[in-house]
């Protein structure tokens, strides 16, 4: 536990907070003074906020359904008074699927948590602040927003996850631009490889959770992260500390994203392309023998 108090007397909305990223920096915030507004669909939430160091509301609540929305807002108002700080992390990682046999469903249940879930959660925040502003109680805010790494780069796997995190850089932007004359500060924090619940129903799937470790050390700092780390990189961004930073998106990744993978220094060749390449070859092989019988 941190002595810093940096948000002694603020109130914070942490989505997706049951487990994982959300539950840390639940925890962080609530250390450093917050009170918490803790929301995830998973009922157990309730407990979890129980847990937290300090006055804590656990909401109950899906963050892709408006009225859900607007409902933990409601809760947290009647139980604070107000809401100051916004860390919009929930989200999901969706289908590893190939690109061909992706359903439409799957790729838009990925975007409607992902990308309609953290607009909702952004125009709510800032629906709250203009209210404040209206009542002469406004004195500035800060939302997070949780990105990835995969909003920088290009992958085959996990395709409807990396789009959606690509659209999060763009509602992270817009939002800043919009919010920067306002006094509202809107930034994201992209964590690399952290080993969360998250993944936990891939675990044996190949990208998933089963072979996170390994991917890991190939970063700079050789090794996966801890959801802590991005706790405290989420509260940094939402502290008076990141007071001139807005619209940046804040890789916390072991270094991962500035790795040239073409350069020996970078791990060229240090990965054997020729599995995953193999069952790349045998599925088209397969739809072209099919092909062919029909």
């Amino acid at each position: 536990m941190t002595a810093s108090k940096r948000f002694e007397g603020l109130v914070a909305v942490v989505t997706g907070a049951a487990g994982g990223l959300g539950a840390a920096s639940a925890q962080r915030l609530a250390a450093e003074g917050a009170r918490i507004v803790a929301v995830d669909r998973d009922e157990r939430i309730v407990e979890a906020a129980a847990q937290l160091p300090g006055e804590a509301l656990g909401v109950v609540a899906d963050i892709a359904d408006a009225s859900a929305v607007d409902a933990y807002m409601a809760a947290g108002v009647e139980r604070f008074g107000r809401i100051d700080r916004f860390h919009l992390n929930a989200g999901i990682f969706g289908s590893f699927s190939s690109l061909p046999d992706l359903s439409v469903d799957d790729f838009e249940q990925v975007m409607r948590v992902n990308v309609t879930g953290q607009f909702l959660g952004i125009r709510a925040a800032f629906r709250h602040y203009r209210d404040q502003a209206a009542a002469g109680t406004f004195t500035g805010g800060a939302i997070a927003v949780t990105a990835s790494i995969a909003g920088h780069r290009g992958s085959a796997d996990l395709l409807p996850y990396q789009t959606s995190k690509h659209a999060v850089v763009g509602l992270v932007h817009g939002a800043a631009v919009y919010g920067g004359p306002l006094g509202v500060r809107v930034n994201g924090v992209a964590p690399g490889i952290v080993p969360t619940q998250l993944f936990a129903a891939a675990a044996s799937q190949k990208g998933g959770g089963n072979d996170m470790v390994q991917r890991a050390s190939t970063t700079p700092l050789r090794r996966a992260g801890g959801a802590d780390e991005i706790a405290g990189a989420v509260a940094f961004l939402l502290s008076d500390d990141s007071s001139y930073t807005t619209g940046e998106i804040v890789a916390a990744d072991g270094g991962a994203s500035i790795v040239n993978t073409v350069r020996p220094a970078g791990g060229a060749g240090a990965w054997d392309t020729a599995p995953g390449d193999a069952a790349l070859y045998a599925d088209w092989a397969r739809f072209g023998e099919e092909s062919t019988r029909g």
